[in-house]
């Protein structure tokens, strides 16, 4: 009696140990597809060739049917976004193309009115030469904000010499200086053999745009361009004798429009210095500011080595 009740105890504990395995077996079979299909979903995401009907629910694979929800109310979003952004560029380019014609037919008659001799009126015709450049400089900045921030305008850095944007920047403000009364040094010998990533058109863009801040702020002195090499970055400093930026304005002044109240009376629209940082933002670079009320500014641009 006692040897038949070892054999079934002992069939039963077998055959419970039997069932646990193939419980584990199935289980382990059933996550392992789920996860494989799972798997094959978000690849075909990422590949572009997803479609919902491919993936049927079922009672071990819920999970699956939520994520191929997911992924197909993913692809209608991208879908209106890429559309979007496609309005965008082409609404950026109408514009860009529809405000050339009639802003440069306007300089012609306003350089036209001037040569006249004996014109009335030539203080009205210098104010609306002024008002049309500074319409042509909005617009123009506001088309390379807006091909930056939509990715309509892509930045190619690649290994550059930093002498030679340098030496570019001094180019197209020496001069500008000059007829200010200021003195623009630009110290192109502290750059030798000093190379970053960056694209050399953009990053110019990014330059020309401090120099011209600090230009336009600095009533006497002048500004002074250097270069300090890091182990990771090449650092380009824009430092000038101007009025300096209040301490509590730092954070704000590279918001998109944002001008102090100090410089209201400047000519300008607040774009400059958010373009600036977008730049070197897309460089994989930064920009810092070391200024104080009165003792002027200094912009810092670092620009990646590798």
């Amino acid at each position: 009696m006692e040897n038949k009740t070892v054999v079934i105890l002992f069939a039963a504990g077998l055959f419970c140990l039997l069932a646990a395995i193939l419980v584990m077996i199935t289980d382990f079979y059933f996550r392992r597809r789920s996860l494989r299909r799972m798997y094959d979903m978000i690849q075909s995401a990422i590949d572009g060739t997803f479609r919902a009907d491919v993936f049927d629910e079922s009672l071990h694979a819920a999970v699956e049917n939520k994520l191929a929800e997911y992924l197909s109310v993913s692809e209608t979003r991208a879908g209106k976004a890429a559309a979007e952004q496609e309005t965008t560029k082409t609404l950026i380019a109408d514009i860009s193309h529809q405000t050339k014609t009639p802003i440069a037919n306007l300089l012609l008659y306003t350089e036209l009115l001037k040569e006249e001799e004996g014109v009335k009126g030539s203080e009205t015709v210098a104010l609306l030469e002024s008002q049309v450049k500074k319409l042509d400089f909005l617009i123009q900045s506001l088309v390379k904000l807006s091909r930056l921030e939509t990715g309509v305008l892509v930045l190619y850095p690649h290994k550059n010499a930093v002498s030679s944007l340098l030496e570019e920047a001094e180019k197209q403000y020496v001069v500008r200086a000059r007829e200010k009364g200021l003195y623009l040094h630009v110290l192109t010998g502290e750059a030798g053999g000093v190379t970053a990533c960056f694209d050399p058109k953009w990053t110019l863009e990014a330059l020309g745009n401090l120099i011209d801040n600090a230009i336009k702020y600095t009533q006497t002195g002048g500004i002074t361009v250097s270069v300090k090499p890091y182990e990771l970055f090449a650092c380009i400093e824009v430092a000038d004798t101007g009025i300096g930026i209040a301490e509590e304005e730092h954070a704000k002044i590279f918001g998109r429009f944002y001008r102090s109240m100090a410089v209201s009376d400047e000519q300008g629209v607040g774009i400059g210095l958010y373009l600036a940082r977008e730049i070197l933002r897309q460089q994989s670079g930064y920009i810092k500011l070391d200024s104080e009320v009165g003792r002027g500014t200094v912009f810092s641009l670092y620009l990646p080595v590798e």
